[in-house]
């Protein structure tokens, strides 16, 4: 099915564990839209109180993002709710961390599939075992990177539902 407009409540859609290689902290996400075909591929992300996102870079395509509540510190610099960070394909952005919590409305040009991001590890990037990136060889993987994980049965459903295989 060929979503071209997608309209949803962002509070409906239920937040899920996000694994982030090289991470730390229990960090959650919103999937809005993953599919280009509805539009930007967007998401909430739920950086927790200590969180780190090492830095890290997105081949496929730029990514900006948009503080919606808390601070996020983005290379030792904080910023507020209502900053906006955008930064081009191959670009190495972050450690992105937060102090208390924050959530960031996330926007990418690169389409994930199944909750699976363009995710690389940016050289000297530190993290915990396995957080090395690796090109991704699953099919439908939206580019090279390491898969971010997330969701479960009920968000892979969720998107069913509307289309999105």
């Amino acid at each position: 099915m060929d979503v071209q407009k997608l309209i949803l409540n962002a509070a409906e859609v239920e937040a899920v564990p996000l694994k982030i290689p090289g991470a730390n902290g229990e960090f959650k996400v919103q999937i809005l839209n993953e599919d280009q075909s509805a539009g930007v591929v967007t998401t909430i992300i739920h950086l927790p109180a200590g969180g780190t996102i090492p830095a890290h870079l997105h081949k496929a395509g730029a990514e900006m993002h948009y503080v919606l509540e808390g601070e996020l510190i983005e290379d030792g610099t904080s910023y507020p709710a209502g900053s906006f960070l955008t930064f081009a394909p191959g670009v190495v952005h972050g450690p992105h961390e937060s102090r208390q919590s924050a959530k960031v409305l996330t926007v990418q040009q690169w389409q994930s599939k199944g909750g699976q991001f363009d995710f690389e590890l940016a050289e000297g990037g530190s993290g915990s075992e396995g957080s090395s990136a690796k090109p991704a060889s699953s099919e439908g993987q939206a580019s090279e990177g390491t898969p971010v994980e997330g969701g479960g049965a009920a968000e892979r459903e969720h998107y069913e539902g509307k289309g999105y295989s």
